[in-house]
């Protein structure tokens, strides 16, 4: 057996004759004409940046961020899917930055389960899914539920966009913000959960009032503080080209709105405005932790 083996891998080939001209001629001919052919897939309509920053003042970092996008081409092609989560911790003795990190790693946990892992599966178009916006306050209600249970006196603000195609799902809590900036420019689009904005809803202190207020950072909703969360949600039609943007207020509280805006539409990449929000902000002192989430929608 071994002589077979060795007689069949160390067979002499047979000499190569030389090509005739012409024959090399036709060879080149046809391969210098030969037609190319490739299909190329475009790139994803989801384009994200981050950028975080503990400040100038504080010695530790609270907050907490996280961003997943999702993208398939081929056959069956699964929507466009972005999951992006700003988390603002506070208490005492590192309860702040365990506080938002639970809640981050708890809302993305149960939104990616129920919505992303159920695409995957061979026949997600028989996926019995409950409502996006409902699946949202179901993941920001159980991250309450994971905050009082692991940490006990922490808690945290909540800010989450979630991309389903064109769609856009916000889940709020706190007062960490979501922004949109389309062409119109920026606006708002979640509701502060503080007390300063509170009586500036009442009409009982003024926005530069409420910037110096010395009560500006007591939140009167948060996860982790309290059973029966209510969940602020939201859902928007994206067009291309829109940009979100999610922050601390660590950033919004030191840098205007017009500030943000013309820092987002004057950089040439998404990671480059980033920087330059947290750089502002820590400009303008810092005495916060700083957090900036961008993404832009292209279909």
């Amino acid at each position: 057996m071994f002589d077979f083996f060795k007689r069949l891998f160390n067979r002499t080939p047979p000499p190569t004759q030389p090509l005739a001209p012409e024959s090399l001629a036709t060879a080149q001919l046809s391969i210098s004409t030969a037609p190319l052919s490739f299909r190329t897939v475009g790139a994803s309509a989801l384009q994200v940046a981050h950028a975080q920053s503990v400040g100038r003042v504080r010695d530790h970092n609270e907050d907490s961020l996280l961003a997943i996008t999702c993208s398939f081409e081929g056959v069956n092609r699964i929507p466009s899917f972005g999951l992006y989560i700003v988390a603002d911790g506070m208490g005492g003795h590192n309860m702040g930055e365990k506080a938002s990190a639970v809640a981050a790693r708890s809302i993305a946990h149960d939104i990616v389960k129920n919505i992303y892992f159920s695409l995957l599966s061979e026949n997600n178009d028989d996926v019995d899914r409950p409502p996006l916006q409902e699946i949202m306050v179901n993941a920001l209600v159980g991250s309450n539920q994971s905050v009082t249970k692991a940490v006990g006196e922490g808690g945290t603000t909540g800010t989450v966009a979630m991309v389903f195609n064109d769609q856009l799902i916000i889940g709020h809590v706190g007062d960490s913000r979501a922004y949109i900036i389309a062409a119109s420019g920026l606006e708002q689009l979640t509701r502060d959960h503080s007390l300063v904005r509170r009586l500036q809803e009442l009409g009982q202190i003024t926005e530069a009032e409420a910037a110096i207020h010395p009560q500006r950072n007591v939140l009167y909703r948060a996860i982790g503080q309290g059973d029966g969360l209510e969940v602020d949600t939201q859902t928007l039609q994206l067009s291309p080209g829109m940009k979100v943007l999610l922050c601390s207020d660590g950033l919004w509280g030191l840098v205007g709105d017009n500030q943000m805006r013309d820092i987002i539409n004057s950089s040439s990449t998404l990671q480059i405005a980033c920087d330059r929000l947290v750089e502002a902000a820590n400009i303008a002192g810092g005495p916060d932790n700083i957090t900036a989430i961008l993404i832009e929608y292209n279909l």
